[in-house]
């Protein structure tokens, strides 16, 4: 098992941002590849940023690429999400996720472990 806590978010100007932490326990996390998604109000899931356990491989949604970054510290089994520059349509709950497995993938259905979420609400 695998114990995900997200922190961090908050309520925030356009072109603002946040930083949003994600603290793990359990099993081994350092190994497993991970990633953040959101879900905004009546919308589907969506992929938002994802790391491999080395950080040797990382990807990034279109509508965020260049403006936020996902970074882990695996002697703090610690994730984390810098969002810079965020606008309205950036406003959703965000959840970090772990995968038990070293392939990176972008599909939520995929991931094993899920933390509680946290809301980033964006104003114009």
């Amino acid at each position: 098992q695998v114990q995900l806590v997200e922190s961090g978010g908050g309520l925030v100007q356009a072109g603002g941002s946040l930083r949003l932490s994600c603290a793990a326990s359990g099993r081994t996390f350092n190994t497993f590849a991970k990633g953040w998604f959101r879900q905004a109000p009546g919308k589907e899931r969506e992929f938002v940023a994802a790391i491999s356990w080395s950080a040797g491989s990382i990807y990034y949604a279109e509508s965020v690429k260049g403006r936020f970054t996902i970074s882990i510290d695996n002697a703090k089994n610690t994730m984390y999400l810098q969002m810079n520059n965020l606008k309205p349509e950036d406003t959703a709950v965000y959840y970090c996720a772990v995968r038990m497995g070293v392939v990176v993938t972008t599909e939520h259905q995929t991931y094993n472990y899920w933390g509680q979420g946290t809301q980033v609400t964006v104003s114009s």
